[in-house]
């Protein structure tokens, strides 16, 4: 099983919604199910059938959270650091025109690209790994190839 990067933070939250899920929206579902089922031709009961899906969603979920957590490996803190790795914030400059963004580079699981976090397996955050300050990297990204300037890492 492939490890997948986490943030201690990431890892938390991830925790933090297993154990939600677990305690908490097991027995809203199971309740939503008994409250659904009674009395009722099950066939042709609506609420029933949702309750079912989102038994269904919950149980995927669980399974999908108990099995990330297990492959976790917490990205540390290395120090200051020279080179692109993962936990490292970027910030690039596109070959070309003036303006510069930042992104922490974190494990796929807790990428948000809206809130400059992207994955180490996107092609940019893949272009970047093992790169310094002041390297001139090529993106193979899907809807072409382009070239950033590393500007800065910390």
């Amino acid at each position: 099983m492939a490890n997948t990067f986490l943030t201690q933070e990431g890892f938390d939250k991830l925790q933090d919604e297993l154990n939600r899920l677990r305690k908490d929206k097991r027995q809203e579902v199971a309740e939503r199910l008994r409250e659904a089922a009674d009395g009722e031709d099950l066939i042709e009961n609506a609420e029933y059938e949702a309750a079912k899906n989102e038994q269904a969603f919950v149980e995927g979920r669980i399974k999908d959270l108990e099995l990330l957590l297990a492959s976790a490996k917490i990205i540390e803190d290395k120090g200051k650091s020279d080179c692109v790795q993962v936990g490292s914030t970027v910030t690039i400059q596109e070959i070309g025109t003036d303006e510069k963004d930042s992104f922490t580079i974190v494990g796929a699981a807790e990428a948000q690209p809206s809130e400059g976090r992207i994955s180490n397996e996107s092609p940019l955050g893949r272009a970047l790994l093992n790169h310094e300050k002041g390297d001139e990297v090529n993106v193979k990204a899907p809807d072409g190839d382009y070239q950033v300037k590393i500007i800065k890492v910390s």
